[in-house]
């Protein structure tokens, strides 16, 4: 009889444990349904934290730990054009320079347009960056920051800012590519950052890829872990600002034209 009471009672702490388990899926989920696209967002770049090893030189710059007013200008502005749970395209470029979103943590945003544009000011850096002025005039052409950010939302698969030691003391800019070791370093963090940026409710089925050598190793993930369906290749902003000023019409009228689907530009 002893034996079967005891069976009995593991039966019932199965049971209890498993009452536990779902109703902690069910608090989870709850939570989850109350937040909208910023508090994601928000969510999302406040536990960013890169700890991996690099290859010599290389740095990575995390403006959401290094500068408390990056934190504050980066809410604003997610709370201003974000506070909805609107399906959205995901735009992706290379990694963040550190004169862009390395400062204000807003992707293809430096503290100019920040300020000017969207009407946020940030006091602790004056920040100019060409890939910002480029996106910002595409942003005008699609009907301004409202409608394009309702539209669209843009990050990269490496979130943050890499730089390279070039002299002692001295800093550029690096892509994610630049060196094969990089990439193999940071491959399995760019992979996690894209499904975390594709669980925020982002569309999968089409992505724009701004660079086209960004677009050749987006493809090496995207095979390994099957993200995106389609992925829509655009020049990136700094090779149109910095080599086809002269031309920089013809670029606009081409983003547009994917950016809405339309029949592309010949």
């Amino acid at each position: 009889m002893s034996g079967l009471w005891d069976i009995l009672l593991i039966e019932i702490q199965v049971i209890k444990e498993t009452f536990k388990l779902d109703l902690c899926s069910i608090n989870k989920m709850n939570n989850q349904m109350h937040l909208n696209f910023s508090d994601k967002v928000i969510s999302f770049n406040k536990q960013l934290n890169f700890i991996g090893e690099l290859p010599k030189d290389y740095y990575v710059m995390n403006p959401f730990l290094d500068n408390p007013e990056t934190l504050q200008v980066m809410t604003q502005f997610y709370q201003k054009y974000y506070q909805d749970n609107n399906p959205r395209k995901f735009i992706i470029g290379i990694n963040p320079s550190r004169h862009g979103a390395g400062i204000t943590g807003v992707p293809f945003t430096d503290t100019k347009r920040l300020e000017s544009v969207c009407g946020i000011k940030m006091k602790s850096a004056r920040t100019h960056e060409i890939s910002s002025v480029y996106m910002y005039d595409v942003i005008a052409e699609y009907g301004g920051a409202e409608s394009f950010y309702n539209d669209f939302y843009i990050n990269s698969p490496f979130p943050l800012a890499i730089i390279k030691e070039t002299k002692p003391g001295q800093y550029i800019n690096a892509n994610y590519y630049d060196d094969p070791a990089l990439f193999n370093k940071l491959k399995g963090f760019m992979i996690e950052s894209l499904k975390n940026h594709l669980s925020l409710g982002l569309d999968p089925n089409e992505v724009f890829v701004l660079g086209k050598k960004n677009a050749l190793y987006l493809e090496k993930l995207n095979k390994e872990a099957n993200l995106f369906k389609k992925l829509t290749v655009l020049e990136h902003p700094r090779f149109i600002q910095q080599y086809k000023s002269k031309e920089k019409q013809f670029y606009l009228d081409k983003y547009i034209i994917a950016l809405r689907g339309q029949t592309e530009i010949t």
